[in-house]
């Protein structure tokens, strides 16, 4: 019988672990969730920047440049380097930036 005691603790303090988590889960996860998110961009920016020039390029530039430059061919407007310089930044992947505004 001295046996069961330790068996009910242990099941109690085991219910209470996983009550605990779920109760103080929202604040924390949240907060968890950002860091993993900031310290993947981080790992993200360092692995660019690693990457041999044509990787990098291959990776950043080339996919929007030829869409753009595809756009370019079928609108073709008097003034192209214009065009494309707006489309580019119309289209950015990373998002807008304070030159776009």
């Amino acid at each position: 019988m001295a046996d069961e005691k330790p068996a009910d603790e242990t099941a109690v303090v085991e219910k209470e672990e996983e009550a605990d988590p779920s109760a103080v889960a929202d604040p924390q996860s949240e907060e968890v969730a950002e860091a993993t998110k900031a310290a993947e961009q981080v790992q993200a920016k360092m692995n660019l920047q690693a990457l041999p020039i044509r990787a990098y390029l291959d990776q950043t530039v080339v996919p929007i440049l030829l869409d753009g430059m595809s756009a370019l061919v079928k609108e073709r407007p008097p003034n192209p380097v214009e065009w494309l310089a707006t489309y580019l930044i119309k289209n950015n992947p990373q998002g807008s930036s304070a030159a776009a505004s």
